[in-house]
């Protein structure tokens, strides 16, 4: 059969096969294109994804763009060519940071159970301070090296904590309460405590005390929004 088959090509128009190759290359240089930009994004991508390590683990300041560079094993051409300075790097790296703690507490937030949803926070929170290599909040070490409040870091920084102020405030409405900001602002300072004593005592215990710390605080005002 497989002789017949290529007989049968062979016998077909010339004109037909030149334009099939003629078709069969115009793909071909689209597909460069999209591998191109699958490329760039790829080498995008890993350099976040060193700078997330390095930065989260050895400090901001203390990794210097060479560093990232030599572990991605690529040239600084290539380096500024994605990042034009080692500056938006880190807001990059803060703002994929952000990204990730937003789709975290959202998974995890019900409108109709604020106390298990700061229960919820509290054990992940928990887990994750008993991993190797957690080092608290990446917000909070940042907002540490970075104390110019204008800085396009601090900026990154402060945005994503008003958007955690935000969902604490939805909790603290969402039970009750009366002094929405009030009770928004304990909450937040709870969270902050709780990571950063993950990082430094305790990160075994850190779970259960932080939630009972959250319920605390929320229990009372959901005990009333349901009389």
């Amino acid at each position: 059969m497989r002789t017949i088959e290529c007989a049968e090509r062979s016998r077909k128009p010339r004109e037909t096969d030149r334009r099939r190759r003629l078709d069969a290359e115009k793909p071909s240089v689209k597909t460069g294109a999209a591998a191109t930009g699958r490329s760039g994004a790829a080498t995008r991508a890993r350099i976040l994804e060193a700078a997330n390590g390095l930065f989260y683990a050895e400090g901001i300041r203390a990794t210097s763009a060479e560093r990232i560079i030599e572990q991605v094993g690529i040239t600084k051409v290539t380096f500024y060519r994605h990042f034009r300075t080692k500056s938006d790097l880190v807001v990059a790296y803060l703002e994929a940071q952000s990204a990730a703690e937003r789709a975290w507490m959202q998974s995890l937030h019900r409108a109709d159970d604020p106390v298990g949803t700061l229960r919820a926070l509290a054990t992940d929170i928990g887990s994750a301070s008993c991993e190797p290599g957690f080092r608290g909040c990446a917000f909070i070490n940042a907002a540490a090296e970075f104390p110019d409040a204008d800085d396009p870091v601090r900026r990154v920084v402060d945005a994503h904590r008003r958007w955690m102020l935000a969902e604490f405030a939805d909790i603290a409405t969402a039970a009750g309460a009366e002094d929405v900001d009030s009770v928004a602002r304990q909450l937040m300072l709870l969270r902050d405590g709780g990571m950063v004593n993950g990082y430094l005592h305790q990160p075994e215990t850190l779970g259960a005390s932080l939630a009972a710390a959250f319920t605390a605080i929320i229990a009372p005002h959901e005990g009333d929004s349901r009389a």
